[in-house]
């Protein structure tokens, strides 16, 4: 969470939840909950195509890709979680941890960056962004 030396403000705490349940949303597969604390207008970058999705729809559109390629039981996971935030906007940063089912059937562990960016609308902080990316080679 932020800063070992530092104790985390309550919107960072919160923050830290809505990570956590997205989280556990993604591994039980639990596409109303995956949703729930995004905004409608989120604007996503992700690592296979497409590279940009705009709009709730377009985001959840996402997770069927994500999914077809996602061994059970699925992993996502994240650690070194780093949040920061002001009054009204916050972001926070990750390491992530999945797993990909290769075409010969191997399953491949797969490591990646994400960022997500929140806003505080209407008293109620929101995701108006994510960004993952994978390290190049």
């Amino acid at each position: 969470m932020p800063n070992a030396d530092r104790i985390a403000t309550p919107d960072e705490s919160e923050l830290l939840r809505i990570i956590q349940r997205w989280a556990k949303a993604v591994r039980d597969e639990d596409f109303e909950a995956i949703r729930a604390d995004h905004d409608p207008a989120i604007l996503m970058f992700d690592v296979p195509p497409p590279f940009l999705s705009h709009g709730l729809e377009a985001y959840m559109e996402t997770w069927k890709l994500f999914y077809a390629f996602a061994p059970r039981p699925v992993k996502f996971d994240f650690d070194d979680i780093q949040i920061h935030a002001g009054d009204e906007v916050a972001f926070a940063t990750a390491a992530g941890h999945c797993r990909s089912l290769e075409s010969d059937g191997q399953i491949l562990p797969l490591d990646f960056r994400l960022t997500m960016g929140f806003r505080k609308i209407g008293g109620r902080w929101r995701i108006v962004h994510e960004h993952h990316s994978l390290p190049a080679k």
